[in-house]
């Protein structure tokens, strides 16, 4: 049958479908057997089997669908069956097996008649429906679908019993062919509620030999998340996908509608969704109705007493209603004696049905509720929303400052946010009389809170706006040092959003706001935030005097956390920098004081440069103690989301994909996007580049989404790099040149000069330069070939002036002041510190200048192995796919000098390197290198049995079966990275391009 054509892409699901295909598997072999697949409505059951279906059809299985409808009380017989036979009956290929079962052709055209009514006649027409399956398996393997098995007619279920108990699923007597066939049946496990007649035909099918049961569980929500995005032609911001895949729950079907209302009014239900979520609400009693109505209004869960009080009903009419609504599986009972709704939409969907004096009238009595129990913290963000919704705005800005002072103390800056602005929204709403009192509980002040919980909590852009708005509020205000509070804590959330001049600016202004003498912790740390902002704009000179300053009144007032954060700053700014020994001895001395101080942003950028200066120095294992501290600490103190830890993460992503542990890095980054998709270009960042050396479709599309909306520093860098990368692979010089300019242009404005990523930047677009300059110079367009090798020069220049200035780069430490501790006065010094590409003059910036020196000469029709080795050897420190990159450029330069044998030697390092990484396209480049240049025996040449290892031929016989990697891994206890080494190796010996022609080809050899 001509399967469904979905609009929407087929995502996830692998395990299922891989349990599936075993199941067909065994089928053709003879096994029959069914999978009842069982799942809530939109979980994808129809998706599933259409895609196995797919699959068996493709495979020359017949597959024949019948379709199960609700018709209410009045059913028709044998629906599902009706239709298969239709549809055998349409097609004259099948006419043969149909007259040789003529007692099924009662189903046919006359619908149900008496003639089948009788026991004996049912008997008849159950076992010619067993035959005439049975015949058409011995034709060709057979797969039967039978869908929304929870609204088949009993004369259907009773055929089902009747096939699976006693007839196709049985091995015939007498040695008798066995029967190809396959059944998979579904059914909505959401409406089974206890009376539902399918219950107790499941529970005794599944107890027979032949029958397992399959479920659906939600997907994945990185799962959802790809199909969101695939759903939308145009990118959607990050908040929108993640708020799509909290709100979906794993419901495919949810997510599209959710995602296809996009552009409706936010927060309400699909209208379409809504009446699908009601219709089953409408099938309860009016009281059951009224409890989901009043639960709804409680939120997803609900205590039993507190809405047995919201009700007043009695309490056998409560209970009844509820065991009424668990029933029909709106209702789950949870534990602590609670209540929750099945799904959050259903929830919704009833909230959004309620009349406006209905709602706030029932939010005003579960406040009230609340209120009554106590002003316990725990409850305070409940009795806030309550408050809220049930317009008393006094109560509600009181329990909203409780609950964020409840968020504070828990590490919860998100959370602490969203409740501050609760209360800056509901301040003028307020009487001052009827305002909480005391310390800190004023306007301004609260406005600086929520831009520092907005720091914390990833938003940079929020919390520079938080901080504009208490600028504007505190006006001329005669406190000269609220006014430089709040100007120093702009300063510092400006440098986060790359405002680099006005950060400069406003940390002058409270600087100069605010006197020397006599000292002040706010002195002290509006002089920290300056020294920070003069680094960002490249007066290293301004910095370094204002820190000598400030250090010794920090530790004369004991402002320890400022005096820690000061420690930071000078050990980047004197002598060897953080990656010196005597830097990092005073990073660790800064660490201890920030954590004797309890100030977790200060301690994780001591931590932080502590990781990043052995990163600069080329001491790649020695970042991950310091990373994993750094962490942990973010973990602990609630900040995972703040700069430093970011940038800890980001490095971490980074480490992993130098180290070649490039599988690892896509699931962490994975993770990494599904836990804080505020991190961007953080998490993007090395997994783009993985995507990009392994040519996969899609990751020069993500990278450009980066710079789709407001500017962003690292968004810019990220973008640049894999944009410049994609261009040089696809061989469009042009492309790589203007992609590396205009990246190193917006990335180098308000900095003070070019970024530490202009030498890499350079490097990539030298690539394709260099390519066409040799492609022009074979052609004889010498013109040409000349241009492209003065373009080449420049961009070498660039690299050179970068990689070899003198002083650290301008955005080497990119600070980023964060919340004001008011406990001394001072701030909280968070940062984003660029870890780019490498610092000025360290290993990584030197080998990317080593390679671009290398293609610069490539460019002048001068291909200098010397140059090549020596670009091999800078990438020694740990890059190992750069290192492969400039090994197959050594192996072309090494063969141009007649070299042979040590350019097949690095072709063939290389290779195994490119392999090992799953770097297909670098796989094969050295292939036609190697073919070319008839170095070795061309991989692509086919090998014999003997040409693959023992562990290659097991690893053969599963990629038969249709394993995927991380199936054969499993099977062989390895891991799938490993098993995806050997796949490669097995497909380079058997010279196939797929994993479908290796095994074409070992089927034909007799490999197998």
């Amino acid at each position: 049958m001509p399967q469904i054509a979905f609009a929407s892409p087929f995502i996830g699901r692998d395990e299922e479908v891989a349990r599936l295909r075993a199941v067909l598997a065994h089928a053709r072999a003879g096994e029959a057997r069914a999978v009842l697949v069982a799942g809530d409505a939109g979980v994808g059951k129809t998706r599933v089997l259409d895609e196995v279906a797919a699959l068996a059809a493709r495979a020359g299985t017949t597959v024949l669908t019948g379709h199960c409808v609700d018709l209410g009380d009045v059913g028709l017989p044998y629906l599902p069956f009706t239709e298969i036979l239709g549809v055998l009956a349409a097609d004259g290929r099948f006419a043969p097996v149909l007259a040789a079962h003529p007692v099924v052709e009662r189903l046919l055209g006359a619908g149900p008649d008496g003639a089948v009514r009788d026991v004996d006649g049912r008997l008849r027409l159950f076992e010619g429906i067993a035959g005439l399956l049975a015949d058409l398996s011995e034709a060709a393997p057979l797969l039967l679908v039978l869908e929304d098995l929870h609204w088949a007619d009993q004369s259907s279920r009773d055929l089902l019993r009747f096939l699976l108990s006693r007839g196709v699923l049985q091995r015939p007597a007498g040695g008798a062919p066995a029967h190809r066939l396959t059944v998979l049946a579904s059914y909505r496990a959401d409406d089974l509620h206890r009376r539902h007649p399918l219950r107790p035909l499941l529970a005794e099918l599944v107890r027979l030999p032949g029958v397992e049961r399959l479920e659906l569980r939600p997907l994945a929500d990185a799962d959802v998340a790809r199909l969101v995005r695939a759903l939308e032609e145009r990118p959607l911001p990050e908040t929108t996908v993640r708020r799509i895949v909290e709100r979906a729950e794993g419901n495919a079907f949810y997510a599209e509608e959710l995602t296809a209302a996009t552009g409706a009014e936010a927060g309400g239900v699909p209208s379409g969704l809504a009446d699908l979520l009601m219709i089953r609400v409408e099938q309860l009693s009016d009281t059951a109705q009224q409890v989901l109505r009043t639960a709804s209004v409680a939120g997803r869960r609900v205590e039993h007493d507190l809405l047995r009080d919201a009700m007043t009903l009695p309490e056998d009419e409560l209970e009844a209603a509820l065991r009424e609504a668990v029933g029909r599986q709106l209702l789950v009972a949870g534990a602590g004696d609670t209540y929750a709704f099945r799904h959050a939409l259903a929830r919704e969907a009833v909230y959004g049905d309620l009349l406006p004096g209905e709602r706030a009238r029932l939010h005003g009595a579960f406040a009230r509720l609340l209120t009554g129990r106590g002003h316990r913290a725990e409850t305070a963000a409940e009795r806030a929303h309550h408050y809220r919704e049930s317009h008393d705005p006094a109560e509600a800005l009181a329990a909203s400052l409780e609950a964020a002072d409840h968020a504070q103390r828990v590490g919860a800056p998100a959370e602490e946010l969203r409740h501050l602005e609760t209360v800056l929204d509901l301040w003028p709403a307020v009487d001052g009389e009827r305002r909480p009192a005391g310390e800190g509980v004023e306007r301004v002040t609260l406005m600086l809170r929520a831009s520092a919980a907005a720091a914390h909590a990833g938003e940079s852009h929020r919390a520079v706006s938080l901080t504009r708005a208490a600028l504007v509020g505190v006006g001329q205000n005669a406190d000269s040092e609220l006014g430089a509070r709040v100007r120093y804590t702009l300063a510092g959330n400006l440098i986060g959003v790359d405002s680099l001049a006005a950060a400069f600016a406003y940390s002058s202004e409270a600087l100069a706001m605010i006197p020397a003498d006599p000292p002040s912790p706010t002195w002290v740390w509006a002089a920290a935030t300056h020294v920070l902002a003069a680094r960002q704009v490249g007066d290293d000179a301004t910095a370094l005097r204002v820190a000598r300053e400030a250090l010794p009144v920090a530790e004369r007032l004991r402002v320890t956390a400022a005096r820690a954060d000061l420690l930071i700053s000078l050990a980047t700014l004197e002598g060897g920098g953080r990656r010196s020994p005597e830097g990092r001895t005073r990073l660790r001395e800064a660490r201890d004081l920030a954590r004797d101080a309890g100030h977790a942003p200060v301690e994780m950028r001591a931590l932080f440069n502590l990781a990043i200066g052995c990163y600069e120095a080329g001491e790649l294992e020695e970042c991950l103690p310091w990373l994993a501290e750094g962490l942990e600490r973010a973990r602990r103190a609630g900040l995972l989301s703040s700069p430093y830890p970011l940038e800890m993460r980001y490095l971490q992503l980074l480490l992993m994909y130098a180290l070649g542990r490039w599988d690892e890095c896509l699931r962490t980054a994975e993770t990494d996007l599904a836990a804080l998709p505020a991190s961007g270009g953080y998490a993007l960042a090395p997994a783009l580049y993985i995507r990009l050396a392994r040519g996969e479709a899609g990751a020069e599309e993500r990278a450009g989404a980066l710079v789709a909306g407001a500017f962003d520093w690292m968004a810019v860098l990220v973008a640049g790099i894999a944009l410049t990368d994609a261009a040089a692979l696809r061989g469009d010089a042009a492309e790589a040149v203007a992609r590396a300019r205009s990246s190193v242009a917006a990335l180098s404005e308000g900095a003070g000069g070019p970024p530490d990523v202009a030498v890499r930047l350079a490097a990539l677009a030298l690539a394709a330069v260099a390519d066409a300059a040799v492609a022009a110079r074979l052609a004889g367009d010498g013109a040409t070939a000349d241009r492209w090798s003065a373009e080449a020069d420049a961009l070498c220049a660039l690299a050179r002036s970068v990689a070899l200035r003198d002083g650290r780069s301008r955005k080497e430490d990119r600070g980023e002041p964060g919340a004001r501790d008011d406990r001394d006065g001072g701030g909280d010094v968070g940062a984003r510190e660029d870890v780019g590409c490498g610092a000025a003059q360290g290993p990584e910036g030197l080998a990317w200048l080593a390679r671009a020196q290398a293609e610069r000469a490539r460019a002048a029709g001068e291909p200098d192995a010397e140059l090549w080795a020596a670009a091999v050897e800078a990438f020694a420190f740990g890059d190992v796919y750069e290192r492969a990159r400039c090994r197959v450029r050594l192996a072309e330069a090494l063969l141009s000098a007649g070299r042979r044998e040590e350019a097949a030697e690095a072709a063939r390092a290389a290779r195994e390197t490119a392999v090992e990484l799953g770097a297909t396209p670098l796989v094969e480049r050295v292939d036609v290198l190697v073919r070319r240049g008839r170095l070795v025996a061309a991989p692509v040449e086919r090998a014999g049995a003997a040409g693959l290892t023992a562990r290659e031929q097991e690893v053969l016989r599963l990629l038969a079966e249709g394993r995927s990697n991380r199936q054969i891994g499993e099977t062989l206890f390895i891991t799938g990275k490993t098993a995806s080494v050997h796949v490669s190796h097995i497909l380079a010996k058997l010279g196939a391009s797929t994993r479908t022609e290796a095994v074409s080809v070992a089927h034909r050899d007799g490999l197998l």
